[in-house]
């Protein structure tokens, strides 16, 4: 069972420009909508210890989300994150309620574990997935899904079907996607240019010297 990590928010009035002035404060602006707030609710958290928390848990961990007012916390999870495309900052996060009982999805992160035989015998790993989209209960819903890649042998790979699921979690999507391959170095071939055949020179006026 997934144990709920805590994050605290407030409720906040200030919508639009004026939520710069959270960040001021060191506040990120977000929104809990779902299950019991079908208007959304704006709220702010504290930005350190909502950095900290996606350091440690990931997206997709399950959140009991303590709001100031609020007669008990609010089992949520992470639907969206905006940053900054210039400092790559958090400017807003999405919060979804969730009902303990109802099954949701999400994008949960593969961590490859071991290094691949075919690695060490001069292959190249090559990673084409880096979550998956599952469906669980929430108290079931992982942090990150483990693969064991260490006897991947140059040529082979391992699909989505072959990642381990905790029990209650159902792979959502083709099971046979390429999660991570380990392929054949490409070796760059240098590539000499051809040498021109001379074209013999042309020689002028030849002929008419001839029938003179």
């Amino acid at each position: 069972m997934t144990e709920a990590t805590t994050l605290n928010a407030v409720s906040r009035d200030v919508i639009g420009r004026a939520n710069r002035r959270l960040a001021s404060a060191g506040q990120i602006p977000a929104v809990l909508y779902g299950a019991g707030y079908p208007q959304g609710m704006p709220v702010a958290i504290d930005r350190h210890d909502f950095e900290l928390f996606i350091a440690h848990h990931g997206g997709s961990a399950l959140i009991s989300l303590v709001v100031e007012g609020e007669k008990k916390p609010v089992n949520a999870v992470i639907r969206e994150v905006q940053y900054s495309p210039v400092k790559g900052s958090v400017l807003h996060v999405d919060f979804q309620a969730v009902r303990m009982d109802q099954a949701i999805r999400a994008n949960v992160p593969v961590r490859l574990v071991n290094d691949p035989q075919g690695v060490r015998a001069g292959g190249v790993l090559v990673v084409d997935l880096h979550d998956l989209n599952i469906e669980a209960l929430p108290k079931d819903l992982p942090e990150v899904l483990e693969a064991d890649v260490g006897a991947l042998e140059v040529g082979d790979s391992l699909h989505a079907g072959q990642v381990p699921l905790p029990h209650g979690v159902t792979l959502l999507g083709d099971p046979e996607a390429i999660v991570c391959s380990v392929q054949t170095p490409r070796t760059e071939v240098e590539e000499v240019p051809e040498l021109e055949e001379a074209a013999e020179p042309e020689l002028v006026g030849k002929e008419e010297s001839a029938e003179e």
